[in-house]
């Protein structure tokens, strides 16, 4: 078993379940009923995280939910077996583990349902290895890099914002979904804090449209943000700082499947940053990874 040893190099902190995904390479609407596969694997934005981490050699530990039933005791199995550090997970007799459904066809996504409840339910209760020592304290705060995602509550989020056990962090801070896009407000202007958005996330952070990538990080750092990535599918990524907008094309692939796409980009983009490569680099190197998860050059 292949089980992360040392100190981590990086905390992911949010979803941390099963994906339960359907895929069929038919094209699909509202209603259509297909064959396709069914398949059951590690999934939730910061398990997506640290499992792309991981594949790069990183040694990313993880700071979620996950019950004490047999479907999480299988999941930590899986993740340690990847080489996650899983010692300082938060696990609740009384909430089960976490889930996500999502049906795909050759057209995209075509719906999705993510039960996050029991992540929203322990609350800051998978924060307590930041304060009681074995991450850090109030005093001595965690002074590396932190990947949170979205499906935090919004209340969480703006406590993590004003936090003494975030305030060395290097915060990297990605949406769970368009739906949850808005949870992020609290920690838009945060001095420390690079934002992972595609444009319609973007868009909703801003309350308006925006035609691309380069344009939607052009709003958002109007309206505070520190640095920001905006991705737009198979159209131009945008890197956006205070001293000026990076923009960086895609490679072209066939798409296969697309549940996990920005979480692999987040990933990549952050271990190329860690390894410290310079902005283009580090946006080409993203890119790249996730046009191999779109295209299935990776495994899920």
């Amino acid at each position: 078993m292949d089980v992360a040893v040392g100190a981590p190099d990086i905390l992911c902190i949010g979803s941390v379940l099963w994906d339960i995904i359907g895929r069929t390479p038919a094209h699909m609407r509202a209603g259509n009923d297909v064959p396709g596969r069914i398949s059951r694997v590690p999934g939730g934005v910061a398990m997506n995280i640290a499992m792309t981490l991981a594949r790069f050699g990183l040694r990313p530990a993880l700071l979620s939910s996950v019950g004490r039933d047999p479907e999480g005791d299988d999941l930590i199995m899986t993740a340690q077996r990847m080489g996650l550090n899983c010692d300082f997970l938060y696990r609740s007799e009384d909430l089960p583990t976490d889930r996500y459904m999502a049906i795909e066809g050759a057209n995209g996504l075509i719906a999705a349902i993510a039960d996050a409840h029991s992540l929203e339910a322990a609350g800051d209760k998978i924060l307590r290895p930041l304060a009681d020592g074995r991450l850090g304290t109030a005093k001595a705060p965690w002074n590396g890099v932190i990947a949170l995602d979205g499906n935090l509550t919004e209340s969480l989020l703006a406590e993590i914002a004003r936090s003494p056990l975030f305030a060395g962090a290097d915060l990297r801070l990605a949406p769970a979904s368009p739906g949850k896009a808005e949870r992020l407000l609290p920690l838009l202007a945060h001095p420390r804090v690079t934002l992972y958005l595609n444009l319609e996330e973007a868009g909703l952070l801003c309350q308006c449209r925006f035609e691309n990538s380069s344009a939607a990080a052009t709003g958002l750092l109007a309206r505070g943000a520190r640095r920001v990535l905006v991705t737009n599918g198979a159209q131009t990524a945008a890197d956006g700082q205070r001293a000026g907008i990076l923009e960086r094309a895609p490679p072209t692939v066939m798409v296969t499947r697309v549940t996990g796409a920005g979480d692999t980009f987040m990933a990549a983009h952050i271990q190329s940053e860690i390894r410290l490569a310079d902005p283009t680099t580090a946006l080409d190197a993203a890119l790249e990874a996730a046009a191999r998860h779109v295209s299935g050059d990776v495994p899920s």
